[in-house]
């Protein structure tokens, strides 16, 4: 996929691969050109938001930097969203050779056209918001064998040395 992980200064794209309230992860896998069904997620859990990835980067456990968009519409896999991050949640878990522990953050965004009714940073989410997506990071990898983490949240210009590490902005 040769889409630029950032559109313009200040925005990530985000490529939908689960949306909100699907209750089985899927996976774009870029040699085949198609999204697939990579696991279903525990009984009674469904992705409260929109999940997927910033194209064009790589994150510490060798896949596209992961991300969350806070939306209350509906979309489908494939779609880009252009993203305003609000902050960063800082995950660890296992490797998956299974040889020590590798970071996976995870984005928070919003879409650009929301126009900040919701939050300009993590900070203004609601505690219970920012619990509850924690813990839907832990709930969905449960029996993955990953024993994720969470280490906390990082504000906004932790996401861009994040995304700078990863990627290649085009800004």
């Amino acid at each position: 996929m040769d889409l630029p992980c950032s559109p313009e200064r200040g925005v990530v794209n985000v490529i939908v691969e689960s949306p909100a309230g699907a209750d089985a992860k899927v996976k774009w896998e870029p040699e085949d050109g198609v999204f697939t069904l990579s696991r279903p997620l525990p009984l009674g859990l469904r992705y409260p938001y929109d999940w997927g990835f910033i194209p064009s980067t790589r994150a510490e456990d060798g896949d596209p930097l992961d991300a969350m968009v806070l939306s209350d519409v509906t979309t489908f896999p494939g779609l880009l969203i252009r993203a305003r991050p609000l902050g960063l949640v800082r995950l660890e878990q296992n490797r998956k050779d299974g040889k020590g522990r590798e970071r996976n953050d995870r984005v928070v965004a919003l879409p650009v056209n929301a126009t900040r009714r919701v939050a300009a940073t993590f900070r203004d989410l609601p505690a219970r918001v920012r619990e509850e997506i924690e813990q839907f990071f832990l709930s969905a990898v449960v029996f993955e064998k990953k024993d994720a983490v969470v280490l906390g949240w990082g504000d906004p210009d932790e996401v861009w040395e994040v995304v700078r590490r990863a990627g290649r902005p085009n800004q």
